[in-house]
């Protein structure tokens, strides 16, 4: 069926992709808009979100539901581990007749860095974790227990570090950082207290928001800020810890290694700092996007069928 189609969803931290691409995974029509994690907005809202953007999606394209074969599906939050019912139900209604794959963001995200199920990602982006599967088929994840349990090395981590500064600066009478005083301008804010209104107004996604402080911090890092390396260094050494803990739980020591999420998909200080910490040859590229990985790992459970 040369002529089959595949769908990819991805709800990453901060933003839902759909991605449609044809056997050759070449990718048809894309679409992304706002986050989808249930833990976040919770999980009508996601479902509403997820089922919304998949109409659009193919509309834009003028496919009908019926010429997809086969979905694969990937939220943070809801893994199928845990929600595989929840992913089917929610994709049930605008994909009636397609298979549904339901999976996790971080095992589309390896599948579509590397093209194939085996291998170990590292994620750092609104939240983090480290996710592999052995060619034995055995899967491990390190990491990945939200901002308020862990993600340390995150983009929420590294935002949540820089606010403690300047909030520690503020209650020592010890004067803002460079560092500190540029996220206050980043921010518009007059002064540390105005981080409290700043933080806690409105129903808007507070760790999302957080996490978007975490591009100062690597843009200062890379023009010398001794603070912003700091926090970047320490950073990079809470995930590179966890790779080699995946690596050796695993027991595959010649794991393909793979990168994903915001923090790592450029050249940067963190991505810098991790692939030196890995001895890594340069910073590993994805063959394609997570929510291509999706599309692919649907089609690989459709041709299996």
């Amino acid at each position: 069926m040369n002529d089959a189609l595949y769908a990819g969803i991805d709800g990453g931290g901060s933003n839902l992709r759909i991605a449609v691409v044809d056997a050759r995974l070449a990718t048809i029509v894309t679409l992304s808009a706002g986050p989808a994690n249930p833990s976040v907005i919770g999980r009508e809202r996601a479902q509403a979100h997820i089922r919304e953007l998949v109409r659009a999606t193919l509309q834009q394209a003028d496919i009908s539901p019926k010429r997809i074969a086969a979905a694969g599906i990937g939220i943070a939050g809801a893994s199928n581990l845990h929600s595989r019912d929840w992913l089917l139900e929610t994709l049930a209604p605008v994909l009636p007749d397609s298979r549904i794959v339901p999976s996790s963001d971080l095992e589309i995200a390896l599948v579509g860095a590397l093209g194939r199920r085996h291998g170990i990602l590292l994620l750092a982006g609104t939240g983090s974790a480290v996710f592999g599967c052995a060619p034995d088929g055995t899967q491990l994840q390190v990491g990945g227990w939200g901002y308020l349990l862990g993600d340390e090395g995150s983009g929420y981590w590294i935002g949540r570090q820089l606010l403690r500064g300047i909030i520690a600066a503020h209650d020592q009478g010890s004067g803002l950082t460079e560092l500190g005083a540029a996220c206050l301008d980043e921010l518009a804010l007059a002064n540390a207290r105005d981080l409290v209104g700043w933080l806690y107004r409105g129903n808007e996604a507070k760790a999302a928001r957080v996490a978007g402080l975490a591009r100062l911090a690597l843009d200062m890092a890379r023009s010398g800020n001794c603070e912003a390396n700091r926090l970047v260094a320490t950073a990079a050494e809470h995930l590179a810890r966890q790779v080699e803990s995946l690596r050796s739980r695993l027991d595959y020591p010649g794991a393909p290694i793979a990168f994903a999420g915001g923090l790592l998909a450029t050249d940067n200080a963190l991505s810098d700092a991790i692939t030196r910490q890995l001895k890594l040859p340069g910073r590993p590229k994805a063959l394609y996007s997570p929510a291509n990985g999706a599309a692919l790992l649907a089609q690989l459970e459709w041709r299996d069928a």
